[in-house]
């Protein structure tokens, strides 16, 4: 949901927007491929801890697949990438770099993200969301096909994006 919301964002010209909701769906989707491997996750978060006082303890390891929090997706990612390949860290490289756009915008400079324009962003969003695409069917085919085939006119870098 939060993916084909993504490109929905993406294709009326709302980049942080789609931005946000691309690094959700990856998000979500890192969380559901750890809770496959908790078994193998548990060693690096052996621990546990209450949420809420007077409750249960919950275990560790199953707080972070439930939060997959940001300051810990890469070391699941790559702990993960024993069992999915080594592009779900370069994917969760990708989404850390959309969260930071999402919340500063362009930054031709480079200080607050990696990400110079919205343009870029785009693109980025497309390879993000590619390994979902089966399942986006046509519109990722028709938004992220759409930045695939424009030129570097900087007239409409994004589709649905109105140049000022």
């Amino acid at each position: 949901m939060e993916a084909r919301l993504s490109l929905e964002f993406l294709e009326d010209g709302l980049v942080r927007n789609a931005a946000g909701k691309a690094f959700q769906a990856w998000k979500a989707y890192l969380g559901a491929l750890a809770a496959e491997h908790r078994d193998e996750l548990k060693p690096l978060y052996p621990g546990s801890c209450k949420i809420r006082a007077g409750e249960e303890e919950v275990e560790d390891v199953d707080v972070v697949i439930a939060l997959a929090p940001t300051s810990v997706m890469f070391k699941i990612a790559a702990e993960l990438a024993k069992f999915a390949g080594v592009e779900v860290v370069k994917n969760t490289a990708i989404a850390l770099q959309l969260h930071r756009y999402q919340y500063n915008g362009p930054d031709p400079e480079g200080l607050l993200t990696d990400i110079p324009d919205d343009k870029t962003a785009a693109h980025l969003i497309c390879a993000l969301l590619q390994p979902f695409s089966e399942h986006l069917g046509e519109l990722y085919d028709n938004v992220c096909g759409t930045l695939k085939k424009q030129t570097t006119s900087p007239s409409s870098p994004i589709p649905g994006k109105k140049s000022l």
